[in-house]
């Protein structure tokens, strides 16, 4: 990849793969999450169909790349999926990723569309992601990520 296009580890005020923009969203590779299934590796991220439902909905495809560190082994097709353990939770299918990608390392999602915070949901009790605005490389919170107690404070309980 060209040094122009590499770039540099984000230090984001956000859970990393719960990040709904314009312009794309990220996840960390979960720790013992790069499988091979079918001949092929799968990679689990934190993040998932609760935060964009588009490729589970409507067969929206996807790529993703690592960023944060120069990857020392050549490319070779993945999967990216996500947390839930759900057939459609497909993030990327046969994206180029590094051979040596691993646990913790960050993958970004470009390109992924504005429709995160209208579409997330609670699914599998997991609060909706924050919604960021980035200008000038700062970061600003402009909705808040949905916690815990936010998701409990409607329950009424029997």
């Amino acid at each position: 990849m060209p040094s122009d296009h590499l770039m540099t580890e984000p230090r984001p005020p956000w859970h990393c793969g719960r990040i709904p923009s314009a312009d794309g969203e990220g996840g960390t590779v979960d720790d013992d999450t790069i499988r091979n299934r079918y001949d092929a590796p799968y990679v689990a991220v934190d993040g998932g169909m609760s935060d964009n439902p588009r490729p589970a909905l409507y067969g929206a495809r996807y790529t993703a790349r690592m960023i944060g560190r120069t990857a020392e082994k050549p490319p070779e097709p993945m999967t990216v999926v996500g947390r839930h353990c759900e057939a459609g939770d497909v993030i990327a299918a046969d994206v180029l990723l590094p051979g040596d990608l691993r646990p913790g390392d960050l993958l970004a999602v470009p390109c992924s569309g504005a429709y995160h915070h209208s579409m997330a949901s609670t699914y599998n009790g997991i609060g909706r992601p924050p919604v960021i605005a980035v200008r000038n490389g700062a970061p600003r919170v402009l909705i808040r990520r949905e916690t815990d107690e936010d998701l409990q404070r409607r329950d009424i309980g029997l």
